[in-house]
Order: structure tokens, then C-alpha cells, then sequence
């Protein structure tokens, strides 16, 4: 269903959208993140972040990969806190999937949770109607929060 969605957004685009999956594996102990992010948008903000406007994100200079260049960017842009208690995030890779780059995160070692608050302030530093669209799923329940640049943080209580 999410995919549909994102996709239906492809043909919209320049809508400036995220879309952020969230979701606790109990078998494995984790909490496990794909993020959709339209790779010209993430382009655009990594160039603006580093400063070199002839960078190809899909294709890095010598010394750079992809992989380095949007776990730099993700790491002060998406903070998860579960009960009160900042998590380390993992980047663990990407896929290109249309005009999208799917990243996809961990937090190992996760205990289940009551209340998560999510950070995700993903490209509004270059798009001021930037929405980030974030779904949290635990115990097959699903709720959702919308971020944007005047309000980057949301908190969920599943009880």
C-alpha cells in the first residue's frame, strides 16, 4: 500500500515528499527503517550540505560513495527516541527504485516501546513545504505522522 502511494506521488512530482516506515521486529529485536526519498531532492540537499553543486549522487566522485553521502546526511536529519531514550540508527544501504532512493536503517538491540518520537527533518533545509511522512507499525498497529519544517519532531504512544 505504501508503495502505491509513493508512486502515485512520482507523477506529481515536484511534490517535495518522504516517506518513512517504521517498524519493531519482535523476533529479531530491532526496529527496522526504510525511508523513500525522491533522489533529486536528496541530491539537491547534499549539495547544498557539502557545498559541491557538480555532485551526482548516484554516481559519487572518486573517494566518496552513495552509501557515505546520505548516511552523512541522514544521521543529524532522522532521530528516533523510545521512551524517553535516544537510539543508535544503523545505515545499512539503499536501492534506486524509480526516482526514488529507498535507504534502509536499523536499531539493533531494541527493546518494545510505549512511546517513540521521531526526528525526520529529511530535505527542509532546501524545500519549505517538504513533507515527511513517517507510519509506525508495532504489534500490527499502525499510526502515522506527517513532519514538516516548522514542526520536524512528533511523539506516538501506543499503549
Amino acid at each position: 500500500m505504501i508503495t502505491f502511494i509513493f508512486s502515485f506521488f512520482l507523477f506529481l512530482h515536484p511534490i517535495h515528499i518522504s516517506v518513512t516506515e517504521i517498524e519493531y521486529n519482535e523476533k529479531n529485536k530491532s526496529i527496522e527503517i526504510i525511508s523513500r526519498i525522491f533522489i533529486d531532492d536528496l541530491e539537491l540537499s547534499i549539495r547544498n550540505t557539502t557545498g559541491d553543486q557538480e555532485l551526482d549522487l548516484l554516481n559519487p566522485p572518486i573517494g566518496n560513495t552513495t552509501d557515505q553521502l546520505v548516511r552523512d546526511y541522514l544521521k543529524d536529519r532522522m532521530v528516533i527516541t523510545v521512551d524517553k531514550k535516544k537510539l543508535k540508527i544503523n545505515y545499512l544501504g539503499h536501492e534506486v527504485e524509480d526516482l526514488s532512493l529507498v535507504c534502509y536503517l536499523e536499531v539493533e538491540n531494541a527493546k518494545k516501546f510505549k512511546s517513540i518520537e521521531v526526528m525526520n527533518s529529511i530535505i527542509s533545509e532546501t524545500h519549505d513545504d517538504q513533507s515527511n511522512l513517517v507510519h509506525v507499525t508495532l504489534n500490527g498497529k499502525v499510526k502515522s505522522l506527517r513532519l514538516m519544517k516548522e514542526n520536524s519532531k512528533g511523539i506516538l504512544n501506543f499503549d
